[in-house]
C-alpha cells in the first residue's frame, strides 16, 4: 500500500496538480497583497494602519509560515518537473511542429521569469520587511511609517525600473501558470480553454498594472 501511495504521489500528474494548487493559492495572495498595497494611494494614515494591523495580528507568523511552505513547495516542484522534462527529452528539437498546443513565449520562459521573481522576493523582503524603520503616530498609536519608506525607496528611478520589469515578468509568469493550473486540475475541455486563457491574460494584466502603479505613483510623489 505504501509503495503504491509513493508511486502515486511521485507521478508527474500529481506533481503538476500540486504545483497548480499552490500556484493558484499564490495568485490569491498576489491579489490580496496588491489591493492592500494600493492603499498607499489613499494616504499615509490608511496605508500605515493597514500595515500595522497586519504586523500586530497574532496570526501573522502562522500565515507567513503557511505562505512560505506553499511557495517552497511550488518552487521545488517547478524545479523537479523542469529537470524531469529535460531528462525525458535531452535532445533539442530544431524543427518544431506547429500545433495548437505548442509552446508559447510565457510557457517557454517560465523557469527564467520564476528565477527573476525569486530574486526579487528576497530583495523585496530585505528592502521593506527588514528595511529601515521610520515611525509615525496616529491617535496616540506609534507605528512604522511604511508609507514614507515606500516613497523613499521609489524616489530612485532605478528601483522603479527594476520593480516594473519584475512585475512584467510576473505577469508573463502567471499568464501561463494560471491557465496551466486549471488544465492540470482537469479543466481542459475545449469549451473552457478560451475562457481560461482570456481569464489568465486578464489576471496577468491586472497584476502587472496594479503593482506597477504602486511604484510609478510613489515615484511621482518625489519621496514626499
Amino acid at each position: 500500500m505504501s509503495g503504491q501511495l509513493f508511486k502515486y504521489l511521485s507521478s508527474s500528474i500529481i506533481k503538476k496538480q500540486i504545483m497548480g494548487v499552490t500556484g493558484l493559492l499564490l495568485c490569491g495572495f498576489l491579489i490580496s497583497h496588491m489591493l492592500g498595497n494600493l492603499l498607499i494611494i489613499v494616504g499615509a494614515e490608511a496605508f500605515n494602519h493597514y500595515a500595522h494591523a497586519l504586523i500586530t495580528n497574532p496570526l501573522l507568523y502562522p500565515a507567513e509560515a503557511i505562505l512560505a511552505a506553499i511557495f517552497l513547495v511550488h518552487i521545488f516542484l517547478a524545479i523537479k518537473l523542469t529537470i524531469e522534462n529535460h531528462q525525458a527529452r535531452p535532445q533539442k528539437y530544431f524543427n518544431k511542429s506547429k500545433t495548437g498546443r505548442g509552446a508559447t513565449f510565457a510557457s517557454s520562459t517560465m523557469p527564467y521569469t520564476g528565477l527573476i521573481i525569486l530574486i526579487f522576493l528576497v530583495k523585496h523582503l530585505l528592502d521593506f520587511k527588514f528595511g529601515p524603520v521610520i515611525e509615525a503616530t496616529y491617535a496616540g498609536i506609534t507605528m512604522r511609517d511604511l508609507h514614507q519608506i515606500v516613497l523613499d525607496h521609489f524616489a530612485n528611478p532605478l528601483n522603479v525600473a527594476w520593480y516594473v520589469f519584475v512585475m512584467i515578468c510576473l505577469g508573463i509568469h502567471v499568464s501561463h501558470g494560471f491557465w496551466s493550473a486549471f488544465q492540470s486540475l482537469g479543466f481542459n475541455h475545449p469549451k473552457y480553454n478560451c475562457a481560461l486563457k482570456c481569464g489568465a491574460q486578464a489576471f496577468a494584466i491586472i497584476i502587472a498594472l496594479g503593482y506597477s502603479t504602486i511604484a510609478i505613483w510613489s515615484y511621482l510623489q518625489g519621496g514626499n
